[in-house]
């Protein structure tokens, strides 16, 4: 897998190199991995378990959760194993193998998140035609070309990485291998290819992030129409997707659509994207929404 490289490992930088602060950075992040694991677990468990969430959105919450899952797994235990080693080394082809994972299950959110609020959108603004637009048969094909459209992203980030030579310095500097930090250890202008890269993730982002802010204008200018109590319930659906949307997109957007620098924040916002926001969204979407507390409650 190796391509014009001298390079055939990486050594992680992490979040610190100081030891004490090390100890910490275990015992938070293995904490936060666990309960996102099991938020994430138990969504996936009572969707699949019950018969009152049939309903496309939770079909879609289904998918949405096992994306945070995975995603988290593509970054948290790698951290959390770093932060008691003392070689904090990877594989070449383990690095080009987390770059892929990191990115087909981002962009599989990302896309889960836009059918999400599509199925919103067309239960709250043709809620006659709910039934027949948003069939089982059209949820499964969404999903589907949600998956193909993570891949096909996901092996252009990879092509991408795998063009570029590495003969010198092998830190990177950061707790997962990611595109900007591989970016600074290239022996070659790459400027080009950081071009390609924004047009990719970046765009990816933004156009989502846009699609995503349109969507909810429209349906939220719709509610006008509705009963109070619809009115009501719609809203806190909505609410509790747009903060999963801001959550999410506000640090992938700082991350993906600049030019080739990178800031001592960085670290600490794809902490936020990549950790974080997968431990916040079963919390988001079961504290604020009654069907599935109340089909958990009957699960156990």
């Amino acid at each position: 897998m190796v391509m014009n490289s001298s390079v055939t490992e990486f050594i992680l930088f992490g979040l610190t190199q100081d030891a004490g602060k090390q100890k910490a950075i275990f015992a938070v992040f293995l904490m936060f991995y666990l309960a996102t694991l099991l938020g994430n677990f138990l969504i996936v468990v009572t969707i699949k378990t019950s018969r009152t969430l049939g309903s496309p959105m939770y079909f879609f919450l289904f998918y949405l959760s096992f994306a945070d899952a995975c995603f988290s797994t593509t970054t948290a235990p790698r951290l959390i194993v770093d932060a008691l080693s003392q070689k904090k080394t990877i594989s070449y082809n383990e690095c080009m193998t987390q770059v892929f994972a990191a990115h087909f299950f981002g962009c599989m959110e990302i896309f889960v998140l836009i059918l999400m609020a599509f199925d919103r959108y067309v239960a709250i603004c043709k809620p006659l035609r709910y039934t027949t637009i948003m069939s089982r048969q059209v949820c499964c094909v969404l999903v589907i070309l949600s998956w193909v459209g993570s891949c096909i992203h996901s092996s252009a980030q990879l092509f991408l990485v795998l063009r570029l030579p590495f003969c010198g310095p092998n830190v990177i500097d950061h707790y997962f291998c990611d595109l900007q930090p591989l970016l600074k250890l290239a022996c070659m202008d790459t400027y080009a290819i950081n071009l390609l890269v924004v047009s990719n993730s970046g765009a990816i982002c933004m156009v989502s992030f846009i699609i995503l802010l349109i969507s909810y204008v429209v349906i939220l200018y719709s509610l006008r129409n509705h009963s109070a109590e619809g009115r009501r319930k719609a809203l806190s659906t909505c609410t509790s997707h747009f903060i999963v949307v801001v959550l999410f997109f506000g640090p992938c957007i700082f991350i993906y659509t600049r030019p080739a620098t990178t800031f001592p924040i960085d670290k600490m916002v794809a902490v936020f994207y990549t950790i974080g926001t997968p431990l916040l969204n079963p919390l988001i979407y079961t504290l604020r929404n009654a069907e599935v507390k109340n089909a958990m409650k009957k699960l156990w």
